[in-house]
């Protein structure tokens, strides 16, 4: 079974996303793993990713 895309709204909804994190202090890379993975995000990879 194939999976769904996101829709135009979704994707300028995680960018936008994106933004605030960067805005924030976090890296793209960090700011992406926190949105594809929102309970891996505070397992310690942050804490541990090269800035």
């Amino acid at each position: 079974m194939p999976k769904k895309r996101l829709g135009a709204e979704q994707i300028v909804t995680k960018l936008r996303q994106v933004e605030v994190l960067q805005s924030q202090g976090k890296s793209v890379a960090a700011a992406c793993r926190k949105l594809v993975w929102p309970s891996r995000a505070t397992t310690g990879t942050e804490r541990n990713a090269v800035v």
